[in-house]
């Protein structure tokens, strides 16, 4: 029996989890940090180090106390945080500036840039990374913070991942030679490629940009897969954090990629994430090419295997917006979700509220809805939110299907399955599947399975999972539901490439609303075609 600490920094918030290797989970604490977004620029998004630092601090304390465990009992501790969260730092890893947050978009036309280049000099890595380099990505964002930062460019001495960042700190690490970099994080953010010989050549990066030049050597440090240690708690932080000093710390990852963890991902299952986005993660033994996918990378989500990932832009975040703009909470405009049949309000939304991820990867998209009526309220429109999400995760899911990635068993990972049995309904209905759902809160689980083999307690994750992961709940797919979605698909999937890429030659839009209007009707068993649903 051991007892460690498994760390979840998410959007707004770090959850610390004290789990023991018998029992399960102990105790857990959260703590809060603010996020710093522009209402006259969109696409702002960031965030403090010292906020996420004083609140992995407070979290630690709240769930030593809610474990009821003196902190010298915890044998390790493992860290997971969004990405790609980046920040410049200087020549002792002190921050230069706030984090470019995961869902901060500034570096649009950077990532533009960063792709027009790699076609144009054939650069392998792009092809591992979909084919399309996004604004949420390292290069992109590093790039667009040197054009902006003329006055601080002097003291820029690397950028890290949160990921990174956090692990360094904790280890007392103050040098950016020693920094541990996560290949999850690498990877799939900054196009690093073991067999390409590492990150995009010094001669690529200037071509985009002469303001790169030299920034490949400054990206050293120890790259490494999740079974290895990033170092050891350091004294300082051991005060801080209230845990006993020098307990290893394994190199940290994304929390997706550990969230797929703890919701049992196994070879052949995909994990949809269901949080303010949805990461869609899938292991595989053999790693292929799949276009327009965010991440085909050796040794990420788990190291004996090849990590995939996909994803929505935003998802929960739609919802809260929503609601917002209706003046009230998702769980208000929930209440009576369960009562609505697929197809029924007769919209049909295109989620792009954030951008597109995956697989069109082009954050300039903007959030479409179709069909509206003058009785419809923000409630249908959370119910159509809530379709074009399954929708979309449809359309990733075939991508990747058609590429040779097995979709066996889909798990609906994450915090919004656990407490929106709607949505999970609506999932299984558009997929033609059964939605596995864990049984128990796995927020966290990831990050203490790591550090439960830091800890040498299990010999491997598939052991670590079959001590600690909960069951699933099924749902079963609604034949009726599944069948009119079975039709509202091919709909979808047309305006999602006919709106989404510029180069499409549009079908034929006039049979659309007359569509969406005729099987609105079905739906409702026969009620008048312009009645919102009650």
């Amino acid at each position: 029996m051991s007892i460690v600490a498994g760390v979840d920094f998410g959007t707004l918030s770090v959850r610390v989890s004290i789990f023991d290797s018998a029992r399960g989970r102990l105790g857990a604490g959260v703590a809060e940090y603010p996020l710093l977004r522009k209402k006259e620029d969109p696409d702002h998004a960031t965030q403090s180090h010292a906020d996420h630092m004083n609140a992995l601090a407070l979290a630690t304390h709240r769930a030593l106390d809610s474990a009821g465990v003196e902190g010298g009992a915890v044998e390790a501790i493992a860290l997971d945080t969004t990405g790609s969260s980046v920040v410049p730092v200087d020549a002792h890893l002190d921050p230069i500036d706030d984090y470019y947050l995961w869902c901060d978009h500034r570096a649009w036309k950077e990532a533009a840039e960063i792709t027009a280049m790699a076609r144009t000099h054939s650069l392998e890595a792009i092809d591992w990374c979909g084919g399309v380099y996004s604004s949420e990505w390292g290069f992109a964002k590093l790039l667009h913070w040197l054009r902006h930062n003329p006055h601080k460019r002097a003291r820029f001495a690397t950028a890290l991942e949160h990921c990174d960042m956090v692990a360094a700190v904790l280890c007392g690490i103050d040098h950016p030679a020693a920094v541990p970099r996560s290949v999850c994080a690498m990877g799939h953010k900054w196009m690093w490629n073991a067999r390409l010989g590492g990150l995009p050549s010094e001669e690529f990066l200037t071509a985009v940009d002469p303001l790169l030049a030299g920034v490949r050597a400054k990206l050293g440090g120890r790259y490494r897969a999740s079974d290895a240690i990033a170092g050891h708690l350091a004294p300082t932080w051991a005060a801080k954090l209230g845990l006993r000093a020098g307990i290893p710390i394994p190199v940290g990852a994304f929390d997706a990629h550990w969230d797929a963890i703890g919701a049992g991902v196994r070879l052949g299952d995909v994990v949809n994430v269901v949080g303010t986005s949805t990461c869609i993660i899938a292991i595989s033994d053999q790693g292929g090419l799949i276009p327009g996918v965010c991440g085909v990378v050796e040794g990420s989500v788990d190291p004996a295997r090849t990590g995939i990932e996909a994803g929505l832009s935003a998802t929960g975040d739609i919802f809260e917006a929503i609601a917002r703009r209706a003046g009230a909470t998702v769980a208000d405009l929930s209440r009576g979700l369960e009562k609505y049949r697929g197809g029924e309000t007769g919209l049909l939304r295109l989620v792009w509220d954030n951008g597109d991820r995956t697989v069109l990867v082009n954050p300039e998209l903007g959030g479409i809805t179709l069909g509206w009526r003058l009785t419809h309220t923000a409630q249908d429109e959370l119910f159509a939110a809530i379709e074009g999400t399954a929708f979309h995760t449809r359309i990733i899911l075939e991508r990747m299907e058609r590429h040779g990635v097995p979709v066996d068993r889909i798990v609906n990972g994450g915090g919004i399955p656990q407490k929106n049995p709607v949505l999970n309904q609506v999932y299984a209905n558009v997929l033609g599947k059964p939605i596995l759902v864990p049984k128990g809160d796995v927020t966290s689980l990831g990050s203490a399975i790591f550090a439960f083999l830091a800890a040498g307690t299990f010999r491997s994750i598939a052991e670590a999972q079959d001590a600690l992961c909960p069951g699933y709940a099924t749902v079963e797919p609604s034949a009726g539901d599944a069948a009119t979605y079975a039709e509202l698909y091919p709909i979808y999937r047309a305006l999602y490439f006919a709106f989404g890429e510029r180069a499409s030659q549009a079908a034929a839009m006039g049979e659309v609303l007359p569509e969406l209007r005729r099987i609105a009707a079905r739906a409702r068993g026969g009620k008048s075609a312009g009645t919102a649903a009650d």
